[in-house]
């Protein structure tokens, strides 16, 4: 299960459920994806394909989003 926390234009934002436990948020556009890290700090943890300039923008993303990311992680994870 890869539950969608939320989308932006080409960008989908989401989890895998049977993965580590340290906080973190998946990224796919139609060109890749990508893995950051949520603690201790907002880090490049994969990278599968996203040019310099669309990860750039994806760190805008979570960053303009992650109180929603941090709700949505607390709830999926507390099952």
């Amino acid at each position: 299960m890869s539950p969608t926390v939320f989308r932006a234009g080409p960008y989908r934002f989401f989890f895998f459920s049977r993965e580590e436990r340290r906080p973190h948020i998946h990224v796919s556009h139609p060109t890749g994806e990508a893995k950051f890290w949520l603690d201790p700090d907002i880090e490049l943890a994969a990278n599968y394909g996203l040019t310099a300039q669309r990860l750039a923008k994806v760190v805008r993303l979570i960053e303009e989003h992650e109180d929603e990311i941090r709700v949505a992680w607390r709830r999926h994870f507390a099952r």
